[in-house]
């Protein structure tokens, strides 16, 4: 049953490492020992953008090539990044689509959200549809080394079945936007 919970009334927490963008700490549940201590990342959320435009080849999707530090490759993405509490998902969409590729939309719609990893991370990502493109100037901070690419939809669903594409949250929001019919 959606919403049902078997959780302990009582968790002990106890921060580990506070971060710029996240902190890790141990949680455990006193007195029971069918629940030994974890680390734990608290997040505060994020958010992930299918910018939508109309191109040359029919509808477009503006990926990302990001290259990323964790895993020390570039991978192809949708646009994405983590909130600026007390910054809403929707404002965060908006500034994230728009300092990744240069883009603003016209329109900015919720899709749905989802915990990107409950097993390590109390995570949420809210997921946005972005239409009516206009192209700008992206403005990276001085970590990012990102790039926009705007690619038929077509092409985004191959690189996932051919394995070019291995970000999951990327993933997840285009295989349910052609699901949801937003991808034709």
């Amino acid at each position: 049953m959606l919403g049902d919970t078997n959780l302990p009334p009582r968790v002990a927490r106890e921060v580990l490492v506070r971060g710029a963008k996240f902190s890790i700490e141990r949680v455990s549940v006193p007195g029971d020992p069918t629940f030994p201590p974890r680390e734990v990342v608290r997040h505060p959320g994020a958010v992930i953008v299918l910018p939508l435009v109309e191109g040359s080849a029919g509808l477009e999707v503006v990926l990302i090539r990001n290259w990323r530090i964790s895993v020390e490759a570039s991978l192809w993405e949708l646009p994405a990044g983590t909130m600026e509490p007390p910054e809403p998902p929707l404002e965060c969409a908006r500034r994230e689509l728009q300092e990744e590729t240069g883009f603003r939309a016209a329109t900015v719609e919720p899709m749905f959200r989802f915990h990107t990893s409950p097993g390590l991370s109390d995570e949420v990502m809210h997921a946005f549809v972005a239409r009516g493109l206009v192209g700008g100037e992206s403005e990276l901070q001085a970590d990012e080394r990102v790039t926009a690419h705007p690619t038929p939809a077509y092409e985004c669903l191959r690189m996932i079945e051919d394995g070019v594409m291995t970000d999951a949250k990327s993933m997840l929001v285009l295989l349910r936007a052609k699901a949801m019919g937003l991808l034709g």
